[in-house]
């Protein structure tokens, strides 16, 4: 496993259905070594604090082995690394890899992978596209987020390890594919409610999910 690119950046405000918007979803590649606070990298800040951002969200990771099909998808886009959105375009580790809960080595700096990126219209607004999010979602590449455990220092190139990995635990995957099309399954339900490295928002949200089929 390995980080190919470390992407950061700035918020701006573009136009979008004759308002103006302000997001930070363009991030550009930076070279050389990157440091990782507890809430971003150095270089980067979230926009809208109340979506994003945050100790559950404070790093966003996406696999390049994704970018194939995107690049069929939508052929003319230029999709260089970053174009999703992400700090770490990351190689060998895909979201039915990933499991919740699991600790990430990069550089000198330490993650735990805790939940799929659910993205909102500024997606859209990346791509010029009002399909976009749902096309996303359809794809089932979410990528995932990354709460920093220690910080420290990546940089492009750097080798990715498991500092913990239980293969028993639920996968990025398997929380996206409940939230997005499997939400009447019970037993995966109970799990992910009883998950404890699932932000707590997460946890909620699927216990509703339980009460209403139980009603």
């Amino acid at each position: 496993m390995k980080l190919l690119s470390v992407n950061v950046g700035l918020p701006r405000e573009v136009e979008w259905r004759g308002r103006k918007v302000r997001t930070s979803i363009w991030k550009n590649p930076k070279k050389g070594r990157v440091e990782v606070a507890r809430l971003n990298l150095a270089g980067d800040e979230q926009s809208d604090l109340s979506v994003h951002g945050g100790a559950d969200k404070a790093v966003y990771a996406y696999p390049a082995e994704h970018y194939a099909f995107w690049r069929t998808e939508l052929p003319d886009m230029d999709l260089s690394w970053g174009a999703f959105g992400e700090n770490l375009t990351i190689e060998g580790l895909i979201e039915s890899q990933a499991m919740i809960g699991d600790r990430i080595l990069i550089g000198s700096a330490e993650f735990v992978v805790t939940q799929p990126r659910m993205p909102c219209f500024k997606l859209g607004i990346r791509f010029g596209r009002e399909d976009m999010v749902k096309r996303f979602l359809r794809s089932g590449r979410t990528g995932f987020y990354l709460a920093v455990l220690r910080e420290g220092e990546v940089g492009a190139g750097d080798r990715i390890e498991f500092t913990l990995h239980d293969d028993r635990a639920l996968s990025v995957a398997d929380i996206a594919a409940l939230y997005a099309r499997d939400s009447d399954n019970q037993a995966t339900l109970r799990r992910a409610a009883d998950t404890p490295a699932l932000p707590e928002s997460w946890r909620e949200y699927f216990r509703k999910r339980l009460w209403e089929a139980d009603e």
